[in-house]
């Protein structure tokens, strides 16, 4: 017999369990045992007169968090939240839990995020933490979804990099047979130079890394990256109009599925650098045009946006010096977007530079040196197409969707300059 998840019971039959023994009750003459699974909390019930003498006697003695199989009949009940309970005509301990637990994960007692870092696998027996990884399943999914119907091919380039995308100061450097190699800050010149290829509409979900030392609700040194990247556009527009798809086919699938979630009107609203500064500058900050929008203040105009109704909204017109070489420029001002939700960016990207003489005078005007890169810009050489694309935190998508204060939370296993086991 195939043993079924609390979800499947079938009623007025023998079914076979198996899970983590959550409570024992002994009533005298009848005892209650609840154990827990991927999908829930099973409740088996022990009358004296009902079921076997060794099997009576053996429930006082499980222990929390042993691992059980049983078999018994499934009837309805009144009492267990899931509408059945089992009648136990077998118990059998698959392996006991030592005690006492180095965890509590019940929530009774609040447990520091350092212990449950260390005790993951026993922190996600706890039905909240467990549900960050089911939602998280449920947004990766989605994703795939959204891009194999808008015609998006999935790609996967290389982690083990001889560049970065995003300058030196954050990458991680590692030997590779004598050679400097790095970790991938982002597939950002791969993904450029597909679209060189003919292969014009392209995505990929993978991790990347930043050496950043930080600590701050949003950053984490290796994350999920979600980037798309697509040629023939006119302008940033294009870009926007995909991500906006993007996110409303995520947020609307998991409000489908149960989610109290607020689904964003298209096309979200689009605010300027200018807008921004001009809203923060009223509320007596002092950011002068051209510095970067900090944490503090991307919250504080946040709240401004949600009085008006918008909880995700694109920020567009970004001075230039503010953005990477890859984004086209027109004069101070770039082609480059960042995407909001509630509070936090999400998003970045635009319109690309294209032009092969244009994106090398750009690099050499941020310091790079286009030798270095003759590999990404080669591909600029022989007819690339204009393009676009962003790169999209997948981990803080999840934090914001369920309001988590910190991204760490949305890792199974966070990686921080602290952290490296487990």
């Amino acid at each position: 017999m195939d043993h079924c998840y609390s979800n499947q019971l079938k009623p007025n039959r023998k079914n076979k369990v198996k899970g983590w023994v959550d409570h024992v009750r002994d009533l005298g003459n009848i005892r209650f045992l609840t154990i827990r699974d991927r999908e829930g909390i099973i409740q088996v019930t022990a009358k004296k007169s009902d079921v076997p003498g060794e099997i009576f006697g053996m429930i006082p003695k499980l222990g929390k968090e042993d691992c059980v199989e049983i078999e018994g009949d499934v009837i309805k009940s009144k009492i267990a939240k899931i509408g059945y309970e089992i009648v136990p005509s077998s118990v059998k301990v698959l392996a006991g839990a030592e005690k006492p637990l180095p965890l509590d994960f019940s929530g009774k007692i609040e447990s520091g995020k350092d212990t449950r870092f260390d005790y993951r696998y026993l922190d996600l027996r706890n039905p909240e933490v467990k549900r960050i990884f089911i939602t998280r399943h449920k947004v990766m999914g989605l994703s795939h979804e959204f891009f194999r119907k808008e015609g998006f091919l999935e790609v996967h380039t290389p982690v083990i990099q001889a560049a970065g995308a995003e300058g030196g100061s954050t990458l991680f450097k590692f030997d590779f047979y004598g050679k400097e190699a790095f970790l991938r800050q982002s597939p950002q010149l791969y993904k450029q130079m597909m679209m060189a290829s003919g292969l014009d509409r392209i995505y990929e979900i993978g991790q990347a890394f930043r050496a950043e030392k930080f600590h701050t609700r949003r950053h984490i040194s290796e994350f999920m990256s979600l980037d798309f990247e697509m040629s023939w556009i006119d302008s940033e527009e294009d870009v926007m109009r995909v991500l906006e798809k993007l996110v409303v086919h995520v947020l609307s699938g998991l409000k489908k599925g149960g989610y109290d979630l607020k689904i964003p009107e298209i096309p979200l609203k689009r605010v300027t650098y200018d807008d921004v500064l001009k809203a923060l500058n009223r509320t007596g900050a002092k950011i002068e045009w051209g510095e970067d929008i900090e944490d503090a203040q991307e919250k504080k105009f946040a709240e401004i946006m949600m009085k008006k109704g918008y909880e995700a909204y694109f920020i567009t017109k970004f001075p230039s010096k503010l953005k990477p070489f890859y984004i086209m420029y027109d004069g101070d001002v770039s082609r480059g977007i960042d995407l909001d939700y509630r509070g936090l960016e999400l998003a970045s990207g635009g319109q690309r530079e294209h032009r092969f003489d244009v994106l090398t005078k750009v690099m050499r005007e941020k310091g790079l040196n286009p030798k270095d890169f003759t590999f990404y810009t080669d591909a600029f050489r022989w007819g690339m197409p204009p393009h676009g694309g962003i790169g999209f935190g997948v981990d803080r998508f999840v934090k914001q969707i369920l309001e988590l204060p910190d991204v760490q939370e949305t890792i199974l296993f966070p990686r921080t300059p602290e952290k490296l086991v487990p």
